[in-house]
C-alpha cells in the first residue's frame, strides 16, 4: 500500500451495522433523475447480482448487515440510504419528494420501528441519509434538488448536533451523498476526512467544505460521474464504484483500503454503493 508523507493515516477499521434492500423490483419505469431513462430496458437479474456482490462484500468484512424486505411496485426501495437517518438509537424518517417514491417512507420507518429503534415521523421534506452524513460529531446537510432546509433544522433538534448545510447546483449530483464519501465518520476523530466534487457546491458551500475539511481528497469529474464518491466506509476499508481508478488510487495514497464493485445496472436508477447502504447508528 503507498501512502504520501503528506497525509495522516486512515483510521482503524470499526464494525458497522447497515440496512439494505435487495434489488427483486429493480427497473427504471419512470424518470426523476438524469441518470434514469425509462426507455431503455433494464435487467433486474443482474441489479441482483451486483447487489450480491456488494452484500457478500460487506460480510466479508465483518459488517452486521440487516435486510428489509422489498415491496413489489418500488423500484428504487433498494436505495436504503433513502429510507431514514439513523443516530443515537433514533430513526429520523424519511418523506420523499416525487409521488413515485413517498410510499417508502412508511416502509422504511415501519422497519426502523420493529427493529427497535425510536422511529421518528419526519415533519419536513428529506431523504434520508442521501442527504444527511454524520462526520465526526457534525451532520452535513443537503438541499437544493430533495432534502429541505427546514429538514436541516428538524434534524438539529432532534439530534442535538451540529448541522451544516451544504447546497448542491448540479442535478446529476441530487443528493449529497453522491458528491461527498465519508472516509472516517467516527465521533471524537481527530481528523475526520471526506472527499468531495467541488463543482456539485455552489461557492458558499465550498468555502464551508475547504474551511472545516482542508485534506479533503477532491475527486474528478470522470470518478463522479460513476457515482465514484457514492461510497462506503468503514474507516479503513472504502467500498466503492469499480470504475472510479482514480478516486481508487488517492485513497491508497491516503492510506486507505479501497474496494471496487461493479453496481453499473443500479446505476441506471441513478444509485451506487452508499445509496445501497443505510448505517444503523445505535
Amino acid at each position: 500500500m503507498t501512502q504520501t508523507t503528506a497525509e495522516a493515516p486512515a483510521s482503524a477499521a470499526v464494525r458497522p451495522s447497515v440496512l439494505m434492500c435487495r434489488p427483486d423490483h429493480f427497473t427504471v419505469s419512470y424518470r426523476i433523475n438524469p441518470w434514469m431513462f425509462p426507455q431503455l430496458p433494464t435487467d433486474t437479474a443482474l441489479a441482483v447480482q451486483q447487489w450480491e456482490v456488494l452484500y457478500r462484500t460487506y460480510l466479508d468484512l465483518d459488517f452486521d448487515v440487516q435486510l428489509i424486505d422489498p415491496i413489489a411496485g418500488l423500484p428504487d426501495m433498494v436505495y436504503a440510504a433513502n429510507g431514514g437517518f439513523v443516530l443515537d438509537g433514533i430513526a429520523y424518517g424519511a418523506s420523499f419528494t416525487h409521488p413515485e417514491r413517498q410510499p417508502e417512507g412508511p416502509a422504511y420507518l415501519q422497519w426502523f420501528a420493529n427493529a427497535g429503534f425510536d422511529a421518528r415521523e419526519p415533519a419536513s421534506v428529506n431523504e434520508g441519509e442521501g442527504d444527511f452524513l454524520l462526520v465526526g460529531d457534525v451532520i452535513l446537510a443537503g438541499t437544493g434538488f430533495r432534502s429541505a432546509t427546514a429538514s436541516h433544522e428538524e434534524v438539529a433538534r432532534l439530534f442535538g448536533r451540529e448541522v451544516v448545510s451544504l447546497n448542491l447546483v448540479n442535478p446529476s449530483f441530487y443528493h449529497l451523498d453522491t458528491a461527498v464519501a465519508v472516509l472516517d465518520a467516527r465521533p471524537g476523530a481527530d481528523r475526520p476526512r471526506i472527499a468531495y466534487l467541488p463543482s456539485a457546491f455552489d461557492e458558499p458551500s465550498l468555502e464551508v467544505l475547504r474551511d472545516r475539511f482542508p485534506d479533503a481528497i477532491l475527486a474528478t469529474e470522470e470518478d463522479a460521474a460513476v457515482l465514484g464518491l457514492n461510497s462506503f466506509s468503514d474507516g479503513q476499508n472504502v467500498v466503492i464504484a469499480a470504475r472510479a481508478t482514480t478516486f481508487s488510487r488517492q485513497l491508497r495514497e491516503a492510506g486507505y483500503s479501497p474496494i471496487g464493485v461493479d453496481l453499473s445496472e443500479l446505476l441506471r436508477g441513478g444509485g451506487g454503493v452508499k445509496c445501497c447502504t443505510l448505517e444503523l447508528r445505535r
